[in-house]
């Protein structure tokens, strides 16, 4: 069973935690996923055996939490990673961002650098919102956004995706791949060769904006935009590993 923080406007965060040596581990799910999804319980496990600490998470609007999934701002969503850190961790953590997750990670690492001892990103969409989804609607589409507040497209989930025009007007403001993204601490980028959700091409424009002296990037060859093969599964604790021992 989760267990709830309450943030500071009084809305009521799920999660699972396992205490252990640092930094902690940081599960940032995608966008409509929750914390039982198979690559953070899978995570989650395999940091319990190598007795380091984890914590899962449902984002505002997602899962267990409360609210609504239509009233979700990349702001907000951010927000909840640093509220999860502060609340739960009393040292560095690694932030391990997918998909959505990766854009929120990388805002929440932006907020705080200090805090944040690595970050993993696995097929990350920063900008999605007006690079990948406003992008490819059409003049309806878009005519709707204005006339009726909400877009809905297919998610693949019980519910399909609303996307807001709350949610597109602040995601069109915390855009980052277009100037220098100032982080400096170390940074692992998965990326499935396969994937047509975010594709390679766009995560790859990480690359041209991170600071960091320290980053990687990976395609992985038949990987989609699960990323949850064994063999993925694998190349995601190695990522880990790797920051764990910088």
């Amino acid at each position: 069973m989760p267990e709830f923080l309450t943030t500071s406007d009084g809305q009521k965060i799920a999660y699972e935690k396992s205490d252990g040596n640092g930094p902690t581990l940081i599960w940032c799910g995608g966008l409509k996923s929750d914390m039982e999804g198979s690559k953070a319980v899978h995570l989650h496990s395999w940091a319990k055996s190598k007795g380091q600490g984890f914590i899962r998470f449902d984002y505002f609007g997602h899962g267990e939490s409360s609210g609504d999934f239509i009233d979700g701002t990349m702001s907000r969503w951010a927000a909840d990673i640093g509220t999860v850190r502060d609340q739960l961790c009393s040292g560095r953590v690694i932030l391990i961002g997918s998909s959505m997750g990766g854009w929120a990670a990388l805002l929440a690492a932006l907020d705080t650098p200090a805090n944040v001892a690595g970050l993993v990103l696995i097929n990350p969409a920063p900008d999605f919102t007006e690079k990948l989804t406003v992008a490819g609607w059409s003049e309806a589409q878009i005519k709707a956004l204005e006339n009726d507040g909400v877009v809905y497209e297919p998610s693949g989930y019980d519910e399909p995706y609303a996307y807001s025009k709350a949610l597109i007007e602040d995601g069109r403001a915390r855009q980052i791949l277009d100037a220098p993204i100032d982080l400096s601490c170390p940074i692992r980028i998965l990326q499935g060769y396969e994937d047509t959700v975010v594709p390679w091409s766009h995560s790859q424009k990480l690359m041209d904006v991170l600071t960091s002296a320290d980053v990687t990037y990976t395609l992985v060859s038949g990987g989609d935009h699960s990323l949850s093969r064994v063999s993925d599964l694998k190349h995601i604790e190695t990522a880990i590993t790797d920051i764990t021992h910088v």
